[in-house]
């Protein structure tokens, strides 16, 4: 069994990792809402990463053993239900799909630019 990044290095890097972890399914559900546009009676899906990682930065404990007991929930969007039962709107998730990707691009650089200061630091 494999342990996370976050459950077992310093708080940075815990806070990186769980943020692509999150960002990394949200991509996933995205893609499993727009794969399923057409599906009557399909109910889209969102997902909250960042309210446990808030909790888990703000607390007062460990940062990675806040992180290694929280996870992101998928919740119900509420966009509106179409007459098939179906409430996925392409546009919407479109965007979503964009921001995510935007994200997960920037929390990525976060982790290179952070390896690089350890190398350089360690002076590899």
């Amino acid at each position: 069994m494999s342990v996370p990044i976050y459950a077992a290095s310093d708080p940075v890097s815990s806070v990186l990792s769980f943020a692509l972890d999150g960002l990394s399914l949200r991509q996933r559900t995205i893609a499993d809402n727009i794969a399923n546009i057409d599906t009557p009676d399909f109910r889209a899906t969102s997902v909250d990463f960042e309210s446990a990682l808030r909790s888990a930065i703000s607390g007062g404990e460990s940062v990675g053993d806040a992180l290694a007991g929280a996870g992101a929930n998928l919740l119900p969007t509420d966009t509106p239900v179409g007459p098939n039962g179906n409430n996925v709107d392409l546009r919407k998730e479109t965007l979503a799909a964009m921001q995510s990707q935007f994200q997960y691009q920037m929390v990525a650089r976060a982790v290179t630019d952070r390896f690089d200061l350890i190398r350089t630091a360690a002076g590899a």
